[in-house]
């Protein structure tokens, strides 16, 4: 469910001596061996959420090279500084905004890098496929609202690429939202007319049998994660 694996980001402005990395990914010591070569002096390591795939080692990497670590949950941070919407976090002379999109967690947030008309989206948009919105904690309207929000950023041409936290970068912002956001609206028509087949409120569904029905061409395998997004969609659609 990784893709290739987890994207350990390390950001400085060039000729500077500080860094920041974010999302430093599970403790695997090989892989934290190479973040600390490629990131030298770290200034502060940031998460774009919880999971244990972008999380897990950030204490721990982040006390190797002396950084605190700036999150949205305070069970995450590692010294005082926490991160929220509007948030900038600049290191000699790097920018970074803090853009909160929540949807695939609650404490989902992107870092939007000016300078490079980038923003580094975790796992709110992926290099490849689309991403689950992890319900109960991820909310589908949180999510379709936080993808509006990433697309009028495109639109406004403050950004160009997508740098994911799984899979490689997206050169075309505004055409992959386009996607993300006309696939999201696709999969909930699909829910809302298997319910009308199965004659049950979304309220009341059962989430299986409806990704039996809207995921039937899709490997069984992947239909545990696709569970999770439809009981977002239920939860959406029970809401309206």
């Amino acid at each position: 469910m990784t893709l290739d694996g987890t994207n350990t980001w390390v950001l400085r402005e060039p000729g500077a001596r500080r860094s920041v990395v974010v999302d430093p990914g599970p403790s695997d010591l090989a892989h934290l061996d190479a973040v600390a070569e490629a990131a030298g002096d770290v200034a502060v390591v940031l998460l774009t959420h919880h999971h244990s795939d972008h999380a897990e080692a950030a204490r721990e990497f982040a006390e190797r090279v002396g950084a605190g670590v700036r999150a949205l949950d305070p069970a995450y941070r590692l010294g005082s500084e926490g991160l929220v919407d509007g948030d900038v976090v600049e290191v000699d002379g790097l920018e970074i905004r803090v853009v909160g999109t929540p949807g695939h967690t609650g404490d989902s947030l992107s870092f939007h890098v000016p300078a490079d008309g980038a923003v580094l989206t975790g796992d709110t948009v992926l290099g490849r496929g689309t991403t689950v919105v992890a319900h109960p904690d991820g909310r589908l309207g949180a999510y379709l609202d936080s993808l509006d929000r990433l697309r009028a950023l495109a639109e406004a041409q403050e950004v160009t690429s997508i740098w994911p936290g799984h899979g490689p970068v997206i050169g075309d912002a505004l055409a992959v939202l386009d996607h993300y956001i006309s696939h999201r609206r696709d999969r909930l028509d699909q829910v809302a007319a298997a319910l009308r087949t199965l004659d049950v409120p979304a309220c009341s569904a059962d989430a299986r049998t409806v990704v039996e029905i809207v995921y039937a061409d899709v490997d069984p395998v992947l239909w545990g994660a696709a569970e999770l997004s439809v009981r977002a969609q239920l939860a959406f659609l029970a809401a309206r």
